[in-house]
């Protein structure tokens, strides 16, 4: 299986990774961190998927994992001051510096524990690197090994970030599913 990454831009994959079942669904959309709280809370079912389709006007909103032409796995990534982690009181601003946040990566059912994880990760570097970042930052779990409820194991772990190059760069006060996020980075420049 030869795995290519590429920039999201086609919309109808990128709803095959993120968008609901059912059109009027309220389903994530990968939007929860993109947009600030009170707009996506008020953002129902199809509205959600136009939001997506009208971030994708300007530029992709991730990356995607293809096996040939058939759409495997996502990871959500954008400048960090395009996201909710900008305003965050518990992951802290390391400096001042333009970095870039990865904060959701999935692969899709039959295809997991192959790496797409890692290929999705090292993507989302690339795709930072080639819009000009001098850092990307990731909020993984602190899982220590544990086994981690796969529902909640979308922001990755540690381990996953390590070993794709990054390295701890602070501490949070964020805790999802019993466990600590630390603030992972990739130094670019």
């Amino acid at each position: 299986m030869a795995i290519e990454i590429r920039p999201a831009t086609v919309f109808e994959d990128v709803r095959t990774m993120v968008g609901p079942k059912r059109a009027n669904a309220t389903a994530c959309w990968c939007l929860t961190y993109r947009l600030g709280s009170k707009e996506n809370a008020a953002l129902r079912g199809p509205a959600r998927g136009e939001r997506v389709a009208s971030i994708m006007e300007q530029d992709p909103v991730g990356v995607l994992a293809y096996d040939g032409d058939e759409v495997v796995g996502w990871a959500a990534v954008a400048r960090r001051s395009e996201t909710s982690f900008a305003r965050s009181r518990s992951i802290p601003k390391v400096d001042e510096l333009d970095v870039w946040s990865v904060w959701c990566i999935r692969v899709r059912p039959g295809y997991r524990g192959r790496g797409i994880s890692y290929s999705l990760l090292a993507g989302a570097v690339e795709y930072a690197r080639s819009q000009g970042a001098p850092a990307i930052e990731g909020y993984p779990l602190d899982n220590r090994g544990e086994k981690i409820d796969t529902t909640m194991a979308y922001v990755g772990t540690r381990a996953l970030f390590e070993k794709t190059g990054f390295h701890k760069a602070a501490d949070t006060t964020s805790v999802l599913c019993g466990f600590p996020r630390v603030l992972m980075r990739h130094d670019l420049e």
